[in-house]
């Protein structure tokens, strides 16, 4: 008769089987739910405000003209937030939203670790909204343009400026960029991507149902 595993093994296999099974059911339900068109009518405006769409490979960031509206985003986002005066010839602003422990302690690609990443998605911890100044992005590879009519772009801002909770700043990786406390909770089916997707939906323009991957926002645009 052949021997049995130890225990212990079995456990171990069934564990890394299980891992497997839960990783590609979040894949194929991420696949579905960004292939289910929201605001499936929509269709780029031929005039109104540019706003860009920035892939890192694993997180989506929004981009906004700094002055699209008489004020701006200078009554939220101010110039003395950043360490780096400099950044002040910045014509647009980056928004991305996401864990706060994650955001604050991967300034770079090796500082990502599973350990991390697993908490963040387990969720329950707070939330950060990143804002970095910079140059007008030129549409390419990772970067994509849309034009937004007005009334769109407003319910855009709208939903920005929601997810700022309040509370003082916190300086970011470098002098063009800062933190700010935000609104809601991150999880595994509340990512970054999803709140980049569902920022767009809320503006109205043609999304994934639900974005948890970076793919899921960008194969729309």
């Amino acid at each position: 008769m052949p021997k049995r595993e130890p225990g212990l093994i079995r456990i171990l296999k069934r564990l890394v089987l299980a891992t497997v099974a839960i990783c590609a059911a979040y894949l194929i339900a991420g696949f579905v739910g960004s292939a289910i068109p929201a605001n499936g009518g929509w269709r780029q405006a031929e005039a109104g405000v540019r706003i860009y769409v920035i892939d890192n490979g694993i997180h989506t960031d929004l981009v906004l003209p700094m002055f699209a509206e008489a004020d701006g985003w200078s009554n939220l986002v101010r110039p003395e937030h950043f360490s780096d005066p400099a950044s002040a010839v910045a014509t647009h602003l980056a928004f991305g939203w996401g864990d706060r422990d994650f955001y604050l302690n991967t300034p770079t690609w090796w500082d990502v670790n599973p350990l991390r990443i697993g908490k963040a998605l387990a969720g329950g911890g707070p939330t950060v909204v990143h804002v970095e100044r910079m140059a007008e992005p030129r549409a390419g590879n990772g970067v994509r343009a849309l034009m937004l009519r007005p009334d769109e772009y407003r319910r855009l801002v709208g939903f920005i400026r929601a997810s700022f909770a309040g509370g003082a700043p916190v300086r970011g990786y470098g002098g063009a960029d800062v933190f700010y406390a935000a609104t809601g909770r991150y999880s595994a089916i509340n990512t970054c991507n999803e709140w980049a997707g569902r920022a767009l939906r809320t503006a109205g323009v043609r999304m994934g149902a639900w974005t948890p991957f970076t793919w899921g926002v960008m194969r729309w645009l």
